[in-house]
């Protein structure tokens, strides 16, 4: 397999301007020439090897940030945006794409942001929505998928709230951050109560009562314990990280405090550096995970996604999880496999195979169009509504690495990744896939001419140039 070149004139320059160095002085410090700095930082050569030392050297650097998912999801998403029918002609090339990506990342963002505005207006239109005829109308994205877009392109990582999040852990009497949460919350005079209550966690500003059901599990309750706390003792923090976001909208920020108080409470049920070395000595056992840390398996599976503190990075894994209906719900991925940002997973995926076969472990040997491959983790969960008459929601979880890391994986054991043959073929969603024979197609692919003989039917009643 031939090794990729690294590309990264984005991340130099940003470097660059933060040490405040000129590009001669940078140059100097690197140990290369002016010119052959100039090519790099603008992507007309790769970081060499040397550089790569330099920088680790010189400014201790974490190399890793080198290779930063940005220019993977921006290629990902541009590619299924200009897949739209509203843009005519033949598509950029990936190698097109990969440069827009890497030399101008503002303007593919504004691309994205102008598709998702398109998408906007044109679904209102769709549905007569009279959202077009009022005078507050305006061309924005939806706040859940601007807040959606924020972590997706943090990498899911948010530093300063998981650190204030691994402080309070670290702090809390025997490790118990449930209790340390019931102390702090009634040491600001703050009411606690478990009730058998419908509604999983309430709270009342005026009459300073927090109530929690009891009708949850504990990992739930400890959870919304947790998040409650992070809304009412670290607002300043969130407060100020989301200053950085320039939401477009009050309801965008609204929804990003909430996630961000999502993002502590997880991040203090699992903190960092313990949860990363529990993982690596259970090799990622997700039930042993959870029993040590009473957290729950979809709790587990999304904190070890968003191990990417630079300097300690874990394993990085993509994260997805998915309803009945094949809608994603949630999404994030450290890796280079960046799922659709409209429609569901490829049908292909072992994740939709996850409800067959309740309260069992699924797992695959999966390769993408772009013959990366990976190994992939599936499983459903049910969340009860904890009475009879309650819903019960069920969903399943996937999670999954480049195929490299399955070593340090036990649920890899035994599985033949050597073998080419053994890595089934999926992709990302049907109207983006480059593969011409899948038997699970849905629609036809939209970068691609289609050829109808209507005396001829194979696979699909079309074939695909």
């Amino acid at each position: 397999m031939a090794v990729q070149k690294l590309y990264a004139g984005v991340k130099l320059r940003e470097l660059r301007g933060r040490l405040g160095l000129t590009q001669k002085s940078f140059a100097d410090k690197l140990g290369v020439s002016l010119p052959y700095l100039n090519q790099m930082e603008n992507n007309n050569r790769p970081v060499s090897t040397t550089v790569v030392l330099s920088l680790a050297q010189e400014f201790g650097f974490d190399v890793t940030e080198l290779q930063s998912g940005d220019e993977a999801r921006l290629v990902g998403d541009m590619r299924e945006a200009l897949a739209d029918p509203v843009f005519t002609g033949p598509a950029p090339s990936i190698a097109d794409l990969r440069l827009a990506a890497s030399n101008a990342p503002a303007l593919a963002r504004a691309l994205l942001d102008l598709h998702s505005a398109y998408r906007q207006t044109h679904e209102r239109l769709a549905s007569l929505d009279e959202a077009l005829g009022r005078e507050d109308a305006r061309l924005q994205p939806s706040p859940w998928e601007e807040v959606r877009d924020f972590f997706h392109y943090c990498d899911n990582y948010i530093d300063a709230v998981d650190r204030a999040a691994e402080t309070f852990a670290n702090q809390a009497p025997s490790g118990d951050v449930r209790l340390a949460a019931l102390r702090l919350l009634e040491g600001r005079g703050i009411n606690v109560s478990f009730e058998d209550v419908p509604t999983t966690r309430h709270y009342d500003a005026e009459t300073r009562k927090l109530v929690i059901s009891r009708r949850s599990n504990q990992a739930t309750q400890t959870f919304q314990l947790l998040l409650q706390m992070a809304l009412i003792t670290k607002e300043d923090l969130i407060d100020a990280t989301l200053d950085f976001a320039r939401f477009q909208s009050p309801e965008a920020r609204s929804i990003a405090k909430v996630g961000m108080a999502n993002y502590f409470a997880g991040a203090a049920l699992l903190p960092y550096a313990k949860f990363l070395n529990a993982a690596q000595e259970t090799r990622h056992d997700l039930e042993r995970l959870a029993d040590r840390f009473g957290a729950s398996l979809e709790q587990v599976a999304h904190r070890l996604s968003t191990l990417q503190r630079p300097g300690a990075k874990g394993i990085p894994f993509f994260f997805v999880r998915v309803d009945p209906a094949g809608t994603i719900t949630k999404r994030h991925s450290a890796t280079t496999l960046q799922f659709a940002r409209y429609g569901g997973a490829c049908p292909l995926w072992n994740v939709h195979r996850a409800f067959e076969s309740p309260n069992r472990w699924l797992r695959q040997l999966a390769e993408t169009p772009d013959g990366i491959r990976y190994f992939c983790l599936a499983r459903d969960v049910t969340k009860s509504g904890g009475a009879f008459d309650a819903p019960t929601r069920r969903f399943a979880i996937g999670l999954g690495c480049e195929v490299r890391h399955a070593p340090a994986l036990v649920y890899a054991d035994h599985m033949d990744i050597d073998t080419p043959q053994a890595f089934e073929p999926i992709g990302i969603s049907c109207r983006i896939c480059d593969r011409k024979n899948c038997h699970q197609r849905a629609v036809p692919p939209l970068e691609r001419r289609l050829r109808v003989d209507p005396n001829h039917r194979g696979v699909l009643p079309y074939n695909v140039d």
